[in-house]
């Protein structure tokens, strides 16, 4: 039986509306069950809700009696209200306030951009209004929902960003205009939607959005807005060209839909590892480059490690099989912190051993063929899947561990940089343009 909490209060069977308790308080106890399906909730904190903290003397006979009531229409629908722990849990129930707490955290928990906007939109449609709208009002919804209406707002945020990265500010002035106005304190939300309606040709309604906010925190905390918000109203005003598009990297080629950085180390290896920009110091914003698994496919691709018809195979792939591909990513973001470590401290045995057992990995799935250039190529056979571009990387740095140019391996000596690169004289100082992360 499903029951959808997120605006008003519905219950449904096979796609049909279920009527549910005769009284607003019935509905209201179920809701609560439901808010932690599973989990028991005590009869003490049922009264307390239910009477806003002033429970009469009989409230806990009007629990059992609500219960019952409860038991005898859902139990048709394979629902069940079992007593347990001193209170009651629901059994059974399908709740859409479960099903989004699920998807955010799914979204927060992968980096590809394009699945981080599907699992977050999906998430963001299952709100209809505010929690148990015709059943709570804000004191109860407060404590009821917090959590959630933070994670609401904390999806929302990353939904924008991400969407801005993406250059669909259309769809984020569209699908959050409202949720910035209803929460005007979220700073980070209001500066993005201010961006997607500027570069929407809606000014007026940017700069009225920040009027708005500003006018809310000044009533509601006493403050001016902070440094993200006032920024971007500053640029509305000047008409900064900044905000006109999405922010692309100083030192990258687009390839495909991909950033990526440029090549500076001169071997596919080396290259893995200045996939992230500021090994010497803090990370900054922008260092990492392989932020989903679509552009560790593409860069393989780039650095000739991988076809591009395998590369568009790959993507495929990954769009099946999420959870899998951001494994690999993850796996790979290790190999590249194990090679760097090798390159970087030719004593480092522990690294060593790590990055041979993926390279041993590589081997046994390789297989040797003339190339089109009429040389001989190894190549990563389709038996890898979507392990294929980690494969193939690791076969290539064990290529340069085992030639004699690994000792001519030097790293960037900028703070913030210390990306590698061959150096055959042994004079050079800096990666070509002394690429850093702060300016990614």
């Amino acid at each position: 039986m499903e029951f959808r909490l997120l605006g008003s209060f519905e219950a449904g069977w096979s796609g049909e509306p279920v009527a549910v308790g005769r009284r607003r308080q019935e509905r209201l106890l179920l809701a609560i069950l439901l808010l932690d399906a599973g989990r028991a909730v005590t009869i003490e904190r049922l009264t307390d809700l239910l009477w806003d903290g002033e429970p009469p003397a009989g409230a806990r006979g009007t629990v059992h009696t609500y219960v019952g009531r409860l038991r005898a229409v859902l139990a048709p629908h394979r629902v069940a209200i079992v007593t347990t722990g001193g209170g009651y849990a629901v059994e059974g129930a399908d709740v859409d306030t479960a099903r989004f707490a699920d998807l955010a955290h799914e979204m927060a928990g992968t980096t590809d951009p394009a699945e981080r906007v599907r699992l977050a939109s999906a998430a963001l449609a299952l709100w209809r209004g505010p929690l148990l709208a015709d059943l709570a009002g804000e004191a109860l919804r407060e404590r009821l929902g917090a959590p959630l209406r933070d994670l609401r707002l904390t999806t929302a945020e990353t939904y924008a960003r991400v969407l801005l990265d993406m250059g669909h500010h259309d769809r984020v002035a569209l699908d959050l205009t409202g949720l910035a106005r209803e929460h005007p304190s979220r700073e980070g939300l209001v500066a993005s939607v201010m961006t997607a309606l500027y570069r929407s040709a809606r000014q007026a309604d940017a700069l009225d959005l920040y009027d708005h906010a500003r006018k809310a925190l000044a009533t509601g905390t006493g403050v001016e807005p902070g440094v993200e918000l006032e920024t971007v109203h500053q640029r509305i005003l000047a008409g900064d060209p900044r905000l006109e598009r999405p922010a692309a990297p100083v030192y990258a080629v687009r390839v495909r839909d991909q950033w990526l950085p440029w090549s500076v180390g001169g071997h596919p290896a080396l290259e893995l590892c200045n996939t992230y920009a500021g090994w010497g110091g803090e990370r900054m914003p922008g260092a990492e480059w392989l932020r989903g698994y679509p552009a560790l496919a593409v860069w393989a691709g780039h650095q000739d490690l991988l076809d591009d018809a395998t590369v568009t195979h790959l993507l495929r792939l990954a769009q099946r099989d999420p959870l899998g591909a951001a494994a690999v990513l993850d796996e790979t973001r290790d190999l590249r912190t194990r090679l760097y470590a090798c390159l970087t401290d030719a004593e480092d045995a522990k690294a060593f051993a790590a990055v041979a057992r993926h390279v041993e990995e590589a081997a046994a799935v390789s297989v040797f063929r003339r190339g089109p250039d009429g040389l001989g190529h190894w190549l990563v056979t389709p038996a890898a899947g979507l392990r294929a571009p980690l494969l193939a990387a690791a076969r290539s740095a064990g290529e340069l561990l085992a030639d004699p140019r690994r000792f001519t391996v030097c790293a960037c000596t900028s703070p913030t940089c210390g990306w590698l690169f061959i150096d055959h004289s042994g004079r050079r100082r800096w990666c070509s343009i002394a690429t850093c992360g702060e300016h990614t």
